[in-house]
């Protein structure tokens, strides 16, 4: 399991305790795969951290990477949305850090990642 990229949905799906998540979490931990969370989807998703110990959680894990939009994923993003011709940037940069990484990504909305690319994988939840 070369690890996972979670999008928004899918830290969601783990706040909402979702066995999906979990079960994809502890797989990775069991086999020492990296996790991965683009700090625009993080930050579509935490709304009140004090009552979101698990995202919390995750994030502080020194096995996940959080991902900041940095110059050049920045311009990758641009790119992407342009080409695509879409303009969800935290989408973009979901995707160009599973690119990246080698991963799938953990998502409830596989429609749009697959408009910016069709070959991302996906797990859907």
């Amino acid at each position: 399991m070369a690890g996972i990229t979670l999008d928004a949905g899918g830290l969601v799906a783990l706040d909402r305790d979702d066995r999906r998540v979990l079960v994809l979490l502890a797989r990775a931990k069991e086999t020492g795969a990296r996790v991965t969370v683009p700090a625009t989807a993080l930050a579509q998703a935490i709304r009140q951290p004090q009552q979101q110990a698990r995202l919390a959680r995750l994030v502080r894990q020194p096995t996940t990477d959080v991902v900041v939009l940095d110059r050049v994923d920045a311009t990758s993003v641009g790119r992407l949305l342009a080409a695509s011709a879409t303009a969800d940037i935290v989408d973009a940069h979901v995707v160009i850090c599973a690119r990246r990484a080698g991963q799938k990504v953990v998502t409830s909305d596989p429609d749009d990642l697959r408009r910016l690319d069709p070959r991302v994988g996906l797990v859907i939840v």
